[in-house]
């Protein structure tokens, strides 16, 4: 894995305007950055992140199974109770989902470790399916890259299999995002494009504009009853929110399905690492207050903690269950306060604590490489940077290519 320095393609902005990508600018700062792209080589990618991404997306289905028959998990996730039996009814009948991404600390060596599973909403879909495979596609035409140069990226090919796969053809399917969020409708939309190849219907909405019917359906900004919807909006806001009492009796599939619930929050985490324990792409993770005592060195230590205390020892990091884009994670290290995020938004939940993976440095820049599970397998990566050792909104998004 190396960071390389390449010559950008002319015009590369214009030509992200036309094709509707434009948040490659984002807060006066760079989101889109081909000044430099990521190398790898194809073991590396095989053997250290596409597989273990699979693996870890079965290991999570295991752990999805566990927590919604488990009161206890169940409420150390957050998972209001009203809607336990929603959410455990999900799984329990199957319901499909769709994508997920894995955030990995990876320098080339390996193992890559899990830093988090965004299993719910996770955007960079776009500029991960389609534009960087463009960029690539341009830069070898251009002679920057080789002729043998590639990437790996099947993720649009795989969604539209998915779609394909779960329902017949003239499906139509509704996808909803917050209004005016320039990136979250590029992450709709690509969902969309590739539900329209696998020949369904797709039909955008504003998820401000979903209203719902007198007998309790819900309906689009035209009135049209909606019978599978995906949506961009995290089940752990959703599950608040008066809509939520629609849910049982609207007659809607939803993607991704109610049960990504246990599987979208840091919560997992410790999950994972108890039934997983010392799995090579796992680090230590507990909930904060099973082993606050043992962190301030104070009280009787847990057993499970002193086996991962040299894990520990060189640091930590503090998650709120519920987080977004970086927001109230802090990093100690040996016992002091690293770095803490900025946009402290997300203070009031409980919290959970993961042994500290350092990620490498490239240039000024951290980089994580995230890692997309569609259906049941990993189909291709994207990789964000950041200056902070807490990647947040800033972060820019790096093309990358695989040279042998």
């Amino acid at each position: 894995m190396e960071k390389i320095t390449l010559t950008e393609r002319p015009g590369w902005r214009e030509k992200a305007e036309e094709l509707g990508f434009t948040f490659a600018d984002m807060h006066g700062e760079p989101y889109w950055d081909e000044s430099s792209a990521y190398r790898f080589t194809l073991r590396e990618i095989e053997d250290d992140i596409e597989d273990p991404a699979t693996e870890l997306h079965g290991m999570c289905r295991a752990a999805a199974a566990e927590i919604v028959q488990s009161e206890e998990l169940l409420t150390r996730l957050g998972i209001p109770q009203a809607h336990w039996d929603l959410v455990s009814d999900s799984w329990q009948r199957g319901d499909p989902e769709i994508y997920g991404r894995f955030d990995f600390a990876y320098d080339g060596q390996g193992p890559a470790k899990l830093l988090e599973y965004n299993a719910d909403t996770p955007t960079s879909l776009y500029e991960s399916a389609s534009f960087q495979w463009l960029w690539l596609e341009d830069q070898i035409e251009a002679g920057v890259l080789r002729d043998g140069d590639d990437q790996f990226n099947g993720i649009h090919e795989a969604l539209v299999e998915r779609f394909r796969a779960l329902f017949a053809p003239g499906t139509d399917l509704h996808f909803a995002a917050a209004g005016g969020n320039a990136e979250d409708y590029g992450t709709v939309e690509a969902m969309g494009w590739a539900a329209r190849e696998a020949e369904l219907g797709a039909h955008y909405s504003d998820l401000e504009k979903i209203g719902i019917s007198t007998d309790g359906q819900f309906l689009d900004a035209e009135d049209r009853v909606i019978g599978t919807l995906f949506k961009l909006y995290p089940w752990e806001d959703l599950l608040r929110d008066d809509y939520a009492q629609h849910l049982r009796t609207a007659g809607c599939l939803m993607l991704e399905p109610a049960w990504k619930a246990v599987v979208s929050n840091k919560g997992l985490l410790p999950v994972l690492w108890r039934m997983f324990e010392g799995h090579p792409n796992l680090l230590p993770a507990f909930f904060e207050d099973e082993v606050s005592e043992a962190l301030a060195g104070r009280g009787a230590v847990p057993e499970a903690f002193a086996r991962a205390a040299d894990a520990f020892a060189a640091g930590h990091v503090s998650k709120p269950i519920f987080s977004r884009e970086g927001a109230s994670v802090r990093i100690f290290e040996n016992g002091n306060l690293l770095e803490a995020a900025p946009d402290a938004g997300y203070e009031e939940h409980p919290r959970v604590v993961q042994a500290y993976q350092p990620l490498p440095l490239f240039d000024g820049f951290r980089p994580v490489v995230g890692a997309w599970v569609i259906g049941d397998a990993c189909a291709g990566i994207g990789m964000r940077e950041d200056r902070a050792r807490i990647t947040q909104d800033l972060s820019r998004f790096k093309p990358h290519f695989i040279r042998d």
